[in-house]
């Protein structure tokens, strides 16, 4: 099991050589702010979003001190506005006033934040601070599961199986890998396994479309030839950037 883990994660590195976090993000306290947002939403929602967000609080202070009401009604499109407004108020004053308005690159000290738990806490501490982690998203959990790297359900759980098969300095990407093949290719209805490049590796193969022309009618983002969920990816993204929110 480890020797194939090892193997698939090698080809998802080849294939997404581009592979980066989906969410714009200028510094920590933006990062940290579009993942509170991603929740129950997709990171296209929070991108197209979060532009008017950082102008008008652009800081921890700011954002602190921010009306309520003018907060959701700027945070709407990403669902659940009213309790996210809350989290990001409670976090940016936690930042405030125990931090000192900076963003802390300890996992024991971002999970006391409101909004904040482990998943968050590894998006920031891997692609903001470059600390390694594990990012178990819905993503993440439904791959490692149909490849057997863990039976388990629980994300803490799950973070340890699969940490117990990686070398540390690999968590990041290989989190950011096998989401983008969620995202893109196994898909949780009906995974494109005829055109999955680690078919020949997966244990689950056969669960989805095998044949290789409708299964790439399946794929989604830059492999299926549309824009990809970031408003300014890196350069080297070989899709097209989104469209901000309202464009036709």
């Amino acid at each position: 099991m480890v020797r194939r883990a090892r193997k698939i994660h090698r080809v998802l590195a080849d294939v997404y050589y581009y592979a980066h976090p989906e969410l714009d993000f200028e510094n920590s306290f933006e990062l940290l702010v579009a993942t509170v947002l991603s929740a129950q939403t997709t990171d296209l929602r929070v991108n197209q979003t979060t532009p008017a967000l950082f102008a008008a609080y652009p800081t921890p202070e700011d954002m602190a001190a921010a009306d309520p009401s003018a907060l959701e009604a700027i945070i709407r499109p990403t669902g659940f506005f009213r309790s996210k407004s809350k989290a990001l108020i409670g976090l940016s004053a936690g930042l405030r006033d125990r931090f000192g308005g900076e963003v802390p690159g300890r996992l024991e000290d971002l999970v006391t934040l409101p909004g904040v738990g482990r998943k968050t806490a590894h998006v920031v501490l891997g692609n903001a601070f470059g600390r390694p982690g594990i990012t178990v998203d819905t993503h993440f959990q439904r791959l490692t599961r149909r490849w057997k790297w863990t039976e388990q359900k629980d994300p803490e759980k799950i973070e340890a199986d699969v940490a117990a098969i990686f070398p540390k300095k690999d968590w990041t990407m290989l989190s950011h890998r096998v989401i983008f093949h969620g995202r893109r290719i196994c898909h949780a209805r009906k995974p494109a396994c005829g055109a999955c490049p680690v078919a020949h590796l997966c244990p689950s193969y056969g669960e989805g479309e095998t044949d290789p022309e409708k299964a790439r009618k399946l794929l989604k983002y830059e492999m299926g030839g549309q824009p990809g969920q970031r408003l300014k990816p890196p350069a080297d993204y070989p899709g097209k950037p989104a469209p901000p929110l309202g464009a036709a």
